[in-house]
């Protein structure tokens, strides 16, 4: 019997260890020898969650040919890693990847961080903020007082509360787009939105567009989905999209489904503008793409100068091509599992029939309490209490980093969590892993790409400030160094910081 389940073509493997570069090394730095550097790359895949755990692993000789080296070395890195307990082999049956007995299997995606960890971990992983009080126990409460009626029914509504469904239809008819009760669907949060999707559209084995770089969870919910993705660069800098290269794209491969995020994107923070929506929607209708058009930033604008473009759905009021995802896990809180799907009424019908071999529904007391936000004003009281703390952690953060690590390059957002920083030619996979040691969680680049892309950038989100931001700054520069010297020590243990 195998103790595999999957495996990794010596093709993909090559791909993935050829994307780890890191900065030439510099004089009286000791470069590992052949084998060691390929045991290390090998580590940091698994470690990343970019090779599974039980992942069979191409033999010897297959290997060494793809990475034009000798097999010795790769026997030797096979070794390594075996004798670290990342990799297990069975005389007939090959070698898989493995974690060491007491480590916690890789996350494929970003999870948050356990709370008893956070004492001494700064945690740069999650792009989400606390709760903005009084807002949350408000509503709560006001959902508490509204919830005996539906305490006497079933408790399921597939499509979600009717109030609800009907307060959101008139937010979008508010914003300029017309939009009926019977065009929306209450979701688990805007990943349950688009997993709900990806089934209804995509299939195993269809082609879904994707922006990169893009949210990393979502690509992973793709992936698991069994979708093949076809990646789209973004433009330079905050500009939004490449049209050229989406129309391409489009044309060519002709996804079934388009996945973008237009409003601060992330994790560039880009904001696409009027004329690129509408071209790109266009594209898409030609094409017959389905676009998912994720607007879960959208309220998020930090800067007042900022002049919001009209919502991706403005261009195709119907809903028969844009399907548009929206939550309130961003905006408002993460432990608010609310989202919703706005898309032609016969979408959300085969949306809501899905359902029933789903999650059934979402819960009722949550839909009451964002439906008593919307309905009270206490939505924007509170939306505006996170931009005052997004903006203030954003230029808080971006002083410390810049500061402490004077050769990384990015752009200020001007809404958004997320700031994507390019790491002055040091590996993000590496500069993750020294993080680790040295008590800062930061996401590699190469989560939010397809096949190792990125390499070269981390993801900082806006969720610390003031004197956490100071220290996250400090304990990456002390990651910096790590990687740049090669140093295999575990570094100074992280100190204990209490927010």
């Amino acid at each position: 019997m195998a103790h595999w389940t999957s495996a990794v073509g010596a093709a993909q493997l090559a791909r993935l260890l050829g994307s780890q570069q890191d900065r030439p090394a510099g004089p009286g730095t000791r470069r590992p020898p052949a084998y060691r550097a390929l045991a290390d790359g090998i580590r940091l895949l698994v470690l990343e969650g970019r090779v599974p755990v039980a992942a069979r692993l191409p033999a010897e000789r297959e290997l060494a040919l793809a990475l034009s080296v000798s097999r010795t070395t790769v026997a030797a890195a096979y070794e390594a890693l075996r004798g670290e307990g990342f990799l297990e082999s069975r005389r007939g049956a090959g070698s898989w990847t493995a974690v060491p007995a007491g480590n916690p299997v890789p996350a494929r995606g970003l999870e948050p961080l356990p709370p008893e960890a956070l004492g001494s971990m700064i945690d740069l992983g999650c792009a989400a903020l606390p709760a903005p009080e009084p807002w949350l126990t408000r509503a709560v409460q006001g959902a508490l007082e509204e919830l005996p009626p539906y305490a006497h029914t079933h408790g399921d509504y597939p499509a979600g509360l009717p109030a609800l469904r009907a307060m959101i239809a008139d937010r979008y008819t508010q914003r300029g787009i017309p939009t009926m009760p019977e065009q929306i669907m209450v979701t688990t949060g805007a990943m349950g939105a688009i997993d709900a999707i990806c089934h209804l559209f995509g299939g195993r084995g269809e082609r879904i567009a994707v922006e990169s770089p893009s949210y990393a969870n979502i690509l992973q919910l793709m992936r698991e989905a069994g979708a093949r993705l076809v990646p789209v660069a973004m433009a330079e800098g905050l500009t939004g999209w490449d049209l050229d290269r989406w129309r391409q794209v489009l044309r060519e491969a002709a996804p079934r489904i388009a996945y973008v995020v237009a409003d601060f994107h992330n994790p560039t923070g880009a904001l696409a503008d009027d004329d690129q929506r509408r071209r790109l929607v266009d594209a898409a209708r030609s094409a017959g793409t389905v676009l998912v058009a994720d607007e879960t930033m959208s309220e998020l604008w930090l800067d007042e100068d900022v002049e919001m473009p009209r919502p991706v759905c403005a261009f195709d009021p119907a809903g028969s091509t844009v399907v548009t995802v929206g939550s309130a896990s961003k905006a408002f809180w993460a432990g608010m599992r609310i989202g919703w799907v706005r898309a032609a009424p016969d979408v959300i019908r085969s949306l809501v029939a899905a359902r029933a071999y789903a999650d059934l529904g979402t819960p009722v007391l949550e839909q009451l309490a964002v439906n008593w936000l919307f309905g009270t004003g206490g939505w924007e009281e509170a939306v505006e209490l996170r931009r005052a703390q997004a903006r203030q952690n954003r230029d808080e953060l971006v002083s410390a980093v810049r500061r402490e690590l004077p050769g990384w390059e990015f752009e200020v957002p001007r809404g958004g969590l997320t700031l994507w920083v390019r790491t002055g030619g040091l590996s993000g996979s590496r500069l993750a892993e020294a993080g680790e040691r040295v008590g800062v969680r930061v996401p590699s680049g190469p989560r939010f790409g397809v096949d190792g892309a990125f390499e070269g950038y981390v993801r900082l989100p806006f969720t610390v400030g003031g004197a956490v931001a100071e220290e996250a700054a400090v304990r990456l520069a002390a990651a910096a160094r790590i990687v740049e010297t090669g140093g295999t020590s575990g570094g100074e243990a992280p100190r204990t910081f209490v927010a």
